[in-house]
């Protein structure tokens, strides 16, 4: 199903939901978690795996950015413009950091964890 190219219909439809957790970036050679990764990025310097902080704790790996992953409900297209500007600029007026994943069917966003709820009201308010 193709996803949403109209920005003021994808903006009337956003909403977030949190994923259950806390997350970190990973970098570097670690086997145990590579396979369970929820996500894994392959950079010229090595991979970076997103893995929960109990994860990145359990294998030693060092935690230095805690976040919530937010996932926006609507579906955009892969070629639709303007919804990452949308919500780039709401949350930088807010002064939250934003790292984005983006997939087949939705966008994902890697916001500071002690900023979630706040995050989320910010992003929402796109909607109104």
């Amino acid at each position: 199903m193709p996803g949403e190219t109209d920005l003021a219909r994808m903006l009337a439809t956003l909403d977030v939901v949190q994923r259950p957790g806390r997350f970190a970036f990973v970098t570097g050679e670690w086997p145990t978690l590579a396979a369970d990764a929820a996500a894994t990025i392959h950079e010229d310097e090595g991979p970076t795996y997103v893995v929960t902080t109990e994860q990145a704790d359990a294998a030693g790996a060092p935690v230095d950015f805690e976040a919530a992953w937010l996932t926006l409900t609507v579906h955009s297209a892969l070629e639709a413009v303007g919804l990452t500007a949308a919500f780039s600029a709401v949350l930088g007026e807010a002064g939250i950091p934003c790292n984005v994943l983006a997939g087949y069917h939705h966008d994902h966003l890697l916001v500071p964890a002690d900023r979630a709820d706040e995050a989320v009201s910010v992003l929402r308010s796109l909607a109104g």
